[in-house]
């Protein structure tokens, strides 16, 4: 170094406030990784909902007691449905109680739901007639 000739360079504080800017820039891109690879796991892992199932008997225009089953095909692997239908009341009201099986992680998870659909011009048969 020459005399009188001064080096110049950041300062301590400089280099303190730099890093401590990077730091943050850096927790928060990989907090909203973290957040966007959840969202991924429940979009793959979500559970299996019956309103395809319901929206598919509210689309016909008779319905009889008994059991029905069925599966939901390529679109959820594995997943199965029951549905049992009773006539709820004499005037064309049944009750539709559907389950729906879908295995996750190994393990068994199963959803159960009534719903009430009315159907005029279904046969009354049962202990309502």
């Amino acid at each position: 170094m020459r005399p009188g000739r001064r080096q110049r360079a950041f300062s301590l504080l400089e280099v303190l406030i730099a890093m401590g800017i990077f730091f943050v820039a850096v927790f928060a891109i990989l907090g909203l990784v973290s957040q966007n690879l959840q969202i991924a796991r429940g979009l793959r892992l979500g559970d299996i909902d019956f309103t395809s199932v319901a929206a598919e008997l509210a689309m016909t225009n008779r319905l009889e007691e008994g059991e029905m089953t069925g599966d939901f095909g390529d679109l959820h692997p594995g997943a199965t449905w029951a549905a049992v239908t009773t006539l709820y009341s004499s005037n064309g009201l049944y009750q539709v109680d559907i389950a729906v099986d879908w295995p996750d992680n190994g393990l068994l998870k199963k959803k159960e739901v009534s719903i009430l659909l009315y159907r005029p011009d279904s046969a009354m048969r049962g202990r309502f007639r």
